[in-house]
Parts: structure tokens; C-alpha cells; sequence
């Protein structure tokens, strides 16, 4: 199994209202040198998170205990700039499972369902709310939930529709990537093999 299925999450999040983030921020480029998933991390928004003499900068969302949670909540346009698959991992490996914003880049949307992180996209209103709950109140729960394709803010009921290509539903859900999602259709294509062969 690639990664844990994803279902329904339920969890606080971690709110950073800022737009256009781009992978170069979310890791920069000097990390990159590794081809493994893990370790990541540790260096996920690190120009972010830390001052040159690496201690944290406190004002940084990351930093602050009173938030915390599977889910990272950002502004419009999150993921976008260069192609790195290592921004997803970053996030993931980090320990977030769900990214909400009222847009993704094409390519970190991609490249995070392919590795088990649901990118929830909500409309600006909506993303307008979830932002004023959490900073009324840092324990604010959210239930994403991938069968019925909703998000919900516990605490008022409001809740909003999102949309997910079928294919990568069924393998977020099986915790799947596109290779696990082969291997679990192995006895059906040697069936199809053998039957092909007369």
C-alpha cells in the first residue's frame, strides 16, 4: 500500500491566508537532492519557518502551538510554480493529509493525489469562512468527507461540495497509487491474458 486510505478526516487545521504560494516556498530547491519520500518534512516551508541561524521564527503558523491538525488551509493559487513532486511529499510527510484552497496548480494538485494528499477545493466564500472559524476559534474542526465529496466546519454545519476525478477517489480511498491500483487488478488481467490466448 502506497499510503493510508483516505476516507473521512476529521481534524483542526492550519490556517495560512496566503496567496499564490509556489513549491519553491512550500520546499526550497536546496532540499531536493534526496529521492525518497521521507524526511521531507522537516524542511516544509523552512525559508518559512526558520531564520538563517535555523531557530523558528515565532510569527510563522507552523510555529504556533495553538494551531495544528491533518489539515493545511491555504489562499488561492496554492501549488503553483515549478513542477516539484517534492512539495507534495514535503506536505505529507509533514503529516498533513488534506490541503483546501479555492485553487491549486494543476501539477501540485496532481502530484498530491498521487500520493494520498486530498486537495479540497471550495469556493472563495466558503474558504472565507473556514479562515474567520479557525482564527475565532484554533480548535475548529473540519470533516472532510471523500466518499460524499464534502467539507464541513463542525461546529455551524455549514458545509460545501467539492469535486475529485473518480479514478484517483477509488485509489485515495484504497490507498492506491497508479502502480498498487495495477497490482490489485493482477488476477483479472492474467485472466484476460489467458482467455486471449485461444
Amino acid at each position: 500500500m502506497a499510503y493510508d486510505k483516505f476516507t473521512v478526516l476529521r481534524s483542526t487545521a492550519v490556517p495560512m491566508p496566503i496567496e499564490n504560494v509556489d513549491t519553491d516556498q512550500i520546499i526550497p530547491a536546496r532540499f531536493l537532492k534526496a529521492t525518497e519520500r521521507k524526511g521531507f518534512g522537516d524542511n516544509l516551508f523552512r525559508d518559512w519557518r526558520y531564520n538563517s541561524d535555523d531557530t523558528p521564527k515565532k510569527d510563522f503558523v507552523l510555529n504556533n502551538p495553538i494551531y495544528s491538525g491533518k489539515i493545511l488551509v491555504g489562499g488561492k493559487n496554492f501549488g503553483s510554480g515549478s513542477s516539484r513532486e517534492h512539495a507534495a511529499w514535503a506536505i505529507y510527510d509533514y503529516g498533513f493529509r488534506c490541503v483546501v484552497s479555492s485553487f491549486f496548480a494543476d501539477i501540485f494538485k496532481g502530484n498530491s493525489l498521487n500520493i494520498g494528499i486530498l486537495p479540497v477545493t471550495v469556493s472563495e466564500a466558503f474558504l472565507d469562512k473556514i479562515f474567520k472559524a479557525i482564527e475565532a476559534d484554533p480548535k475548529t474542526a473540519v470533516e472532510v468527507n471523500l466518499p460524499e465529496q464534502t467539507i464541513t466546519l463542525l461546529a455551524t454545519g455549514e458545509s460545501e461540495k467539492f469535486d475529485i476525478n473518480g479514478y484517483k477517489k477509488h485509489n485515495l480511498m484504497n490507498g492506491y497509487d497508479d502502480i498498487d491500483y495495477l497490482q490489485a487488478m493482477k488476477g483479472d488481467i492474467e485472466s484476460f491474458a489467458a482467455a486471449s490466448l485461444y
